[in-house]
């Protein structure tokens, strides 16, 4: 059975709006929530955005149930020694709901502006392999001094990424390899690099509702998310299950559910209802619609 998360970028919207959001999909069926990690809304520098571990100990002091994460930690936004206490303190703060999800940084126009990281992408990775070896010795792992007091809960580390030397990590390091939402049709060729890591997805999802109007839903999703070519995928619940029970039978354990209409509650609601309930059970929901509800495409085989 796939575990489900809710990708929920903290952009726009107040902090309140997110709690709710979190809350919604807690009770909606959702295993997680996961948050980005930026300086500036990328592409959007003065749009509002709330920093990534602030609001995720937030959120897991407002809900019960939900592992917290990032869709990732930037590793040159805090040092190894600070993170490493960060993610045990919410992890023992949120009873062991926390997971570590932690990646080289995807935005160099904020290093620039902020001052803070590297411009080259290997001298990035570079970096992140380091501070990866000392996050593990300060959580006791190696024999090595640690930090107190060690991690009462396991944290799982999430690793992104499809590079070669990023896979690299992801075999040394990761319980949770994640395959971006723009890079879902390679999913095939790279899944098997990941290994022993288990296999998650993030997909953007335009999601037609009972009542909602699958061409509007569709061009709305778009227009909005278009540029993400196989991580969209428009459809009503049956296409949906249909699709994402292809990704289940291609390994993937885990999915990133990104809403392109910014994850409002009623379509939490009813996604879990429907989409998150049958492919648990290993059926569609009781009607498909009718062709305009269709797919954009197919899940990768």
């Amino acid at each position: 059975m796939p575990e489900w998360f809710l990708f929920l970028p903290q952009v726009r919207l107040p902090v309140a709006d997110l709690v709710t959001r979190a809350q919604h999909a807690e009770a909606s069926g959702f295993d997680g929530v996961a948050f980005i990690d930026h300086l500036e809304a990328p592409g959007q520098p003065a749009e509002n955005i709330w920093e990534a571990m602030g609001i995720a100990s937030w959120v897991a002091a407002k809900t019960d149930r939900l592992t917290i994460g990032h869709l990732v930690l930037c590793d040159a936004f805090r040092h190894p020694a600070v993170l490493a206490k960060q993610a045990v303190t919410l992890s023992a703060a949120s009873g062991g709901r926390f997971e570590l999800g932690l990646g080289a940084g995807s935005w160099p126009a904020e290093f620039t502006r902020f001052e803070v990281g590297q411009q080259d992408p290997v001298a990035r990775v570079k970096q992140l392999e380091r501070h990866l070896e000392l996050i593990a010795q300060y959580w006791g792992r190696g024999g090595e001094p640690a930090q107190a007091p060690l991690p009462a809960h396991p944290i799982p580390l999430v690793l992104g990424g499809t590079g070669p030397k990023m896979m690299a990590l992801v075999r040394r390091h990761a319980q949770w390899w994640n395959l971006p939402c723009n890079h879902v049709d390679k999913l095939p060729r790279l899944a098997p690099a990941a290994a022993p890591a288990r296999v998650s997805v993030q997909q953007m999802v335009g999601f037609v509702g009972a009542g909602a109007d699958p061409v509007s839903v569709r061009e709305v999703s778009a227009r909005r998310f278009g540029h993400l070519g196989s991580g969209l995928v428009c459809g009503a619940a049956a296409e949906l299950v249909d699709y994402f029970t292809g990704l289940v039978d291609a390994g993937v354990e885990r999915f990133y559910v990104w809403f392109a209409d910014f994850a409002a509650p009623a379509t939490l609601a009813e996604f879990g209802e429907t989409v998150i309930t049958a492919v648990a059970g290993g059926a569609g929901p009781p009607s498909a619609p009718s062709a305009a509800g269709r797919t954009d495409r197919a899940a990768p085989r």
